[in-house]
């Protein structure tokens, strides 16, 4: 994807550690993902792909290093990290969604809390981001009524709802039963087409061949490599990169 020189990456990592206890999950990462760009960050578990995800929106504190988000540094003690959220989207493993609240109530809670909108207008936006998913006839149901697919969906309409300038997806289909995983994906691609901002953690090789911009191998807390889908995943530079295509292969 071709960048102006002078644009502000939408997501910069520099230098980020992270330590749990006596265990160092990241080693020092680097790198960047601009805006428009979709980054697919494969590896093995315990590589420390979704500890990087919730660093990079706060929901962990990094032991040392900067996430800087559109130029301004979140990790900086005097960071507002509720203004930090409402422009990050996050979509989860396990949806996540309040189980007691209806699909409506899950769309319009955090609109009308965190963004101070309206009854009225959290409703209007919740039933176009629903739409979006395809799932506007599902606006009064419950998540225990639901797949995991549409569950899935709903998460990723709820975090849209809040019109946030980026997503990031941490494995969102590895809870999914395997029929299921194409009708999320498949709205993933369409956020992708629409030019949305994203890091996806994921282990759907297809999606990352077809979809990424750009691919980043983790293992060990470290990126090994990163590039074009179709150098990493059928060029690997690297012997690690290698042995974890033919495993996952």
């Amino acid at each position: 994807m071709a960048t102006p020189a002078n644009e502000v990456p939408a997501i910069e990592v520099r230098a980020l550690h992270k330590s749990f206890g006596d265990l160092e999950v990241l080693k020092g990462i680097d790198f960047s993902v601009m805006p428009g760009e979709v980054v697919c960050v494969i590896g093995p578990s315990g590589s420390g792909k979704s500890t990087l995800l919730r660093c990079v929106n706060r929901l962990e504190e990094s032991s040392s290093g900067q996430v800087l988000i559109e130029g301004d540094d979140i990790t900086h003690p005097d960071a507002d990290v509720d203004a930090l959220r409402s422009r990050i989207g996050m979509v989860f493993q396990a949806f996540n969604l309040f189980p007691h609240l209806s699909v409506l109530r899950n769309l319009t809670i955090a609109q009308q809390r965190v963004r101070r909108r309206s009854r009225a207008e959290a409703r209007e936006v919740a039933a176009r981001t629903l739409e979006r998913v395809g799932l506007s006839d599902k606006i009064d149901a419950y998540p225990s009524h639901l797949s995991g697919g549409q569950q899935q969906r709903v998460a990723i309409a709820r975090a849209l709802s809040m019109e946030p300038d980026m997503m990031l997806f941490d494995e969102p289909t590895s809870a999914l039963d395997p029929e299921l995983v194409g009708e999320v994906l498949a709205v993933m691609r369409d956020l992708a087409r629409d030019g949305m901002t994203m890091m996806v953690v994921t282990h759907e090789m297809g999606f990352a061949k077809e979809v990424g911009d750009r691919v980043v191998f983790m293992d060990d807390g470290v990126v090994v490599e990163e590039g074009p889908p179709r150098k990493i995943l059928t060029d690997p530079q690297h012997e690690r990169t290698r042995r974890f295509l033919q495993m996952v292969g």
